[in-house]
């Protein structure tokens, strides 16, 4: 079902999320003051996030299909604009409305500020562009913006190794890219010389063209999530990337990957999906207990944090291919939950480094005699991370695991001694840098700033408050993921070498 975009009185409600940015990059664009740019781009990203509170206000929670819909044909008919939103990705377009913002006050006193609030603008706009794409092709498009404000936001304004890095994340994501475009260049050949993605899912495929189908989909999304075996180059990225990159790269484009795979796999293609699923779930599984002893080996903060989030990711994961209600739903609230935390995890391992230009675990120690207001935000997002009861984490696993147990509870346990993992090697990084004496690089550190507490503070609003009450969210995402968990309720999983057999 598709709800217009006049229903409730309000007129193309998503096009002007998707655009605010836009408008804002071509008016700073012609600005010269460094600080009529800031206040131009923070009242930009306010306004893209009151819109987005105003569609989430009118949101119909009863309805399972796209709502808010704009369309309009491109010249020659190739493909169309076509925007939308439903229960999955009306949480992620709130996500990155909430962000961007939080984003731009952190990055205040960012040198070039020009070309750093514009590069930020143009995040917005891809990401916002990727969930509510509904046409493939013009998905594949924002898609590919993305990739290029996070390129320069590494390479400019990285590490000492900021090169390296960023031309590492290039590589990767053109790969990503090329297998993507390859896929949805197939659906539209398959599925009727069409890019819009509600009738392909109308489609019924072959099983052995669904197999080729869903590979270059599958791996192109999994690159960017990342899955394991294709997670090499996010340690790099986020080892140099600066605080905002962190926040960015965590708390938005990694969810990308995962909307990818909810959005193209299981809607469009389920038997494959359904083929491959069991073996998908242990590999998440592996990727939780290998991301968080990766996480235990680590000597530096930024890094330490990417391969916990390699771990975090694969609860994600898990919870995509868990194929029931409860899983899915599990899995898109984690996304919300998992930028939210690893994304302020990384903007404190961020402030630290700006303050200190060390990047080792080793250095620090003592900071809640130093920095208090630090101290009792870090502990927030630790307890978070580890998925404490009251906190978000905590729901999105929990409701993961208990879709997962209808498959293995084998699976079960050990994504549970991942959690235990997971709580031994955050604690220890919480005992070494908050704890103990106070170690020279830390004597002298300044704690939050006013600007610096404004921005982290409305995280742990978020945070805490969709763990006390985790309907807020769960009833916007509820009926969208039972319509998508129905499909799968019909499929009979097929033997992966009946989809290299033609029909």
């Amino acid at each position: 079902m598709e709800i217009p975009a006049s229903m409730f009185g309000i007129s193309h409600l998503v096009s002007w999320i998707v655009l605010t940015p836009i408008i804002g990059l071509v008016i700073v664009a012609f600005l010269r003051h460094a600080e009529v740019i800031r206040w131009v781009t923070l009242g930009v990203t306010l306004l893209a996030l009151g819109l987005t509170l105003g569609l989430w206000a009118n949101f119909d929670y009863t309805a399972g299909g796209i709502q808010f819909v704009d369309r309009m044909p491109f010249p020659g008919g190739f493909f169309q604009y076509k925007v939308g939103v439903d229960g999955i990705s009306l949480p992620l377009v709130f996500l990155t409305t909430f962000i961007i913002p939080l984003c731009v006050l952190v990055s205040w006193r960012i040198e070039n500020i020009k070309a750093f609030m514009m590069l930020i603008l143009l995040v917005e706009l891809a990401v916002t562009g990727v969930f509510t794409a509904m046409d493939a092709f013009l998905f594949l498009i924002f898609w590919e913006i993305a990739m290029i404000p996070m390129y320069f936001v590494i390479a400019f304004w990285g590490g000492l190794k900021r090169t390296q890095a960023a031309i590492k994340f290039l590589l990767f994501s053109a790969v990503g890219s090329l297998l993507l475009g390859l896929g949805i260049e197939a659906l539209h050949h398959f599925g009727g010389d069409t890019f819009d993605m509600q009738a392909l899912a109308r489609v019924t495929y072959a099983p052995n063209i669904q197999f080729w189908l869903f590979l270059p989909l599958f791996l192109g999304f999994a690159i960017k999530v990342p899955m394991l075996f294709v997670h090499g180059w996010i340690a790099d990225a986020h080892g140099e990337a600066p605080a905002v990159g962190h926040v960015i790269l965590s708390g938005l484009l990694l969810k990308m990957g995962a909307y990818g795979l909810i959005r193209f796999c299981l809607s469009i293609l389920p038997e494959a999906t359904a083929a491959f699923a069991p073996y998908l779930m242990w590999l998440s599984v592996l990727a939780i207990l290998y991301g968080g002893m990766l996480a235990m080996a680590q000597s530096t903060i930024k890094r330490f944090i990417a391969y916990s989030s390699v771990a975090h990711l694969g609860f994600i994961t898990l919870g995509i291919f868990g194929l029931n209600q409860e899983a899915i739903q599990g899995a898109v609230f984690q996304m919300v939950s998992h930028g939210m935390t690893m994304g302020t995890l990384f903007l404190a391992a961020g402030m630290l480094y700006d303050r200190t230009h060390n990047p080792m675990v080793n250095a620090y120690g003592g900071l809640y005699q130093v920095m208090p207001r630090f101290t009792a935000l870090l502990t927030i997002f630790v307890m978070a991370s580890i998925g404490l009861p009251g906190t978000g984490s905590f729901i999105g696993e929990f409701i993961i695991l208990v879709g997962t147990s209808y498959h293995s509870y084998i699976l079960v346990l050990f994504a549970l001694i991942g959690v235990v993992v997971g709580a031994v090697y955050m604690l220890w990084m919480f005992q070494r840098l908050v704890l103990g004496p106070v170690t020279p690089y830390v004597a002298t550190l300044p704690d939050l700033t006013r600007r610096e507490m404004v921005a982290v503070i409305p995280m742990a609003v978020v945070v805490l408050a969709i763990g006390v009450y985790p309907n807020v969210l769960l009833n916007v995402i509820h009926t969208s993921v039972t319509t998508l968990a129905q499909n799968f309720a019909q499929v009979q999983p097929l033997p992966i070498v009946a989809l290299f057999i033609a029909p």
